[in-house]
């Protein structure tokens, strides 16, 4: 949230932990001074937002736009930059604002570039994710071909979410239930939860791990709600509990390869590094 400048939901969540209990007295230390540091360099954290969240994101977004194409008048060179940026340059925070601003610009050979990079190679997944749905903002519509070591993947542009309330109700019911068994034992478990989930989400989109969330079958919930549970509770806290999520999740054996698969691939995305 902080790579992100979301100091406001950054500042939300660092109170809502300080309310938690935990095992370990010295996270209330950790998460206080942090709180503190944020109300001091940026006080507008602390105060609850005069307008509703909704009004605020189209304010944002209305502004962006004629920034956007304020700089592109001027400088017809600016969307071929923004493009060098997203296509050619390492992977940043410069990156995303680049599509935001593309998203606004109205010059053909975005598209055009776009997708070609998309269908060029293996890029990281969420960067891939991110991209399309620039496409979709942008007006964009028909196929395009995301080859993947694992699989050759075809995405419509029309069907692509562009918020998290856009995912199929399966993406959010794995979430329902860690919250279920999180807010018993170790509640704070599922903010983090809720950030990792999205952008594995992402970076899955498509594919036959996707296909698989979106099952209607119970135990694939299951399946991949302990998977969330064991991933993140390992990136917090660096044990495994491998017998005991299994247990809470309903895992039995002849649904732990299933469950072994799910949490390989959370793994191997955690591994490329998650964009928070």
């Amino acid at each position: 949230m902080l790579e992100t400048e979301r100091y406001a939901d950054a500042a939300e969540l660092l109170r809502f932990l300080l309310k938690c209990e935990v095992q370990d007295p010295r996270h209330y230390d950790e998460w206080g001074a942090l709180l503190n540091w944020l109300n001091e360099a940026f006080p507008a954290s602390s105060q609850p937002p005069e307008k509703p969240r909704e009004v605020q994101a189209e304010e944002e977004e209305g502004f962006a736009r004629r920034r956007a194409e304020m700089k592109f008048a001027e400088d017809k060179g600016y969307a071929e930059r923004l493009l060098q940026t997203v296509t050619e340059k390492p992977l940043s925070e410069h990156t995303f604002l680049a599509l935001e601003q593309l998203s606004f610009i109205q010059a053909p050979e975005i598209d055009e570039t776009l997708r070609k990079w998309l269908e060029s190679g293996s890029h990281h997944p969420v960067l891939e994710f991110r991209v399309l749905q620039t496409l979709r903002k942008r007006g964009g519509s028909g196929s395009v071909e995301l080859p993947r070591a694992e699989e050759h993947i075809g995405i419509d542009i029309e069907s692509v979410p562009l918020g998290q309330e856009d995912f199929p109700a399966a993406v959010q019911n794995v979430l329902d239930r860690v919250a279920q068994e999180a807010q018993v034992h170790n509640p704070a478990l599922f903010y983090f939860a809720q950030e990792f989930w999205y952008q594995f989400i992402m970076g899955v989109y498509g594919t036959s791990d996707y296909r698989s969330i979106l099952s209607e079958v119970d135990a694939s919930l299951d399946v991949w709600a302990a998977a969330l549970h064991k991933t993140v509770t390992e990136s917090l806290q660096g044990n495994r509990a491998d017998e005991e999520i299994r247990t809470a999740y309903g895992i039995t054996d002849s649904l732990r390869l299933r469950f072994e698969q799910a949490y390989r691939s959370m793994k191997q995305f955690a591994a490329r590094g998650a964009m928070f």
